[in-house]
C-alpha cells in the first residue's frame, strides 16, 4: 500500500497545504508554526504508517495521526476565538478534519480485522 494511493492521505496533504498557505503571512510565528506543524503531521504519519512492516505498527501510526488531528482541531477552534482564522475556512478545515478522522478510524479498523 503507498500513501499516494490513499484518499485520507490525498485529503490530508491537500489540507495541510492550504493551512501553510493561509498563514504564509502569519506574524504571529508561535501560532502559525504550531498549526502548520499539526496539520503536516497527519500525512506524515498516515505516510510513514502504511510504510511499516506490520499491521500493529501502520495502526500506531494512524493512532498519532488522530491525535493530531484533535490537536489541529483544537488550534483552528483557537484561531477563531482569536480572530486568526475566519470563521468559514474554519468551520470547512473542523469539517475536513472530522472527516480525515472518520477515514483513519476505518483504515484502522480494516487493519485490525
Amino acid at each position: 500500500m503507498k500513501c499516494e494511493n490513499l484518499e485520507v492521505w490525498k485529503r490530508s496533504a491537500a489540507l495541510s497545504a492550504e493551512i501553510y498557505r493561509y498563514f504564509h503571512d502569519a506574524k504571529d510565528w508561535g501560532f502559525r508554526d504550531q498549526i502548520t506543524r499539526s496539520g503536516l503531521s497527519v500525512p506524515s504519519n498516515i505516510a510513514e504508517g502504511v510504510e511499516r512492516s506490520s499491521d500493529k505498527e501502520s495502526v500506531r501510526f494512524l493512532d498519532i495521526a488522530q491525535g493530531s488531528c484533535a490537536e489541529l482541531k483544537t488550534q483552528i477552534y483557537i484561531g477563531m476565538k482569536i480572530d486568526y482564522i475566519d470563521t468559514e475556512s474554519g468551520i470547512k478545515w473542523t469539517s475536513e478534519i472530522s472527516e480525515i478522522n472518520r477515514m483513519l478510524g476505518g483504515l484502522k479498523k480494516h487493519l485490525n480485522s
